[in-house]
């Protein structure tokens, strides 16, 4: 009883700041979570996702670099598809994010690590036209394409059916989808005249 008014009596409404400690877990480890996965499977599929993570923060950015400078007659068809991609692409970095502490691992996080980690060219700082912006995005999403669905195939084997349905249903199907909008900006069709002969 007087330890319990002793603990309350040194409360106080003044925030406790600049507090530090050692790291709870270690980036790269998994602790044991009990959703029937061996932990080995459960590390796979962590580092899997790190790294999908990682390029997946840069496509999102890249979107949204393209969304700022993107300039020319099509700016405002672009800038507002380059923003819608950007939020459909930052919905998948939370499910991966999510998805990796689900499985009892660290979400990579902080921008200098996911430079360090990223397989996606870092672009120049300056401003690039209209079909250089939408070639670097398209091997960005050919890049992460390739990746997840090496890794859903592994999941699959290793019976991680929830990381395998995250990547063929959230992030193979989005980064499609989204590969189609943004490449045909690069067809070369006339926008009044038809190149060609009529039909009569």
């Amino acid at each position: 009883m007087n330890q319990t008014r002793t603990s309350k009596a040194q409360r106080s409404a003044a925030p406790l700041t600049r507090q530090a400690a050692h790291e709870i877990q270690a980036f790269g480890s998994v602790v044991s979570m009990p959703i029937a996965l061996a932990e080995s499977t459960r590390k796979a599929s962590v580092d899997n996702l790190n790294q999908l993570l990682a390029d997946t923060i840069t496509l999102r950015d890249l979107y949204k670099k393209h969304h700022w400078q993107v300039a020319g007659h099509t700016f405002y068809q672009l800038h507002l598809l380059f923003d819608k991609h950007f939020n459909e692409q930052s919905e998948l970095v939370d499910l991966i994010a999510e998805r990796i502490m689900l499985l009892g691992g660290i979400s990579i996080a902080m921008s200098a690590d996911v430079a360090e980690t990223t397989l996606i060219p870092r672009p120049p700082r300056g401003r690039e036209e209209v079909p250089v912006q939408i070639s670097r995005l398209l091997h960005a999403h050919e890049i992460i394409l390739k990746e997840a669905r090496t890794m859903a195939r592994q999941a699959a084997e290793e019976g991680d059916d929830g990381t395998n349905d995250l990547l063929v249903s959230n992030v193979i199907r989005t980064n499609e989808m989204q590969v189609w909008f943004v490449a045909e900006h690069l067809v070369d069709a006339p926008l009044v005249h038809a190149d060609g002969k009529s039909a009569d």
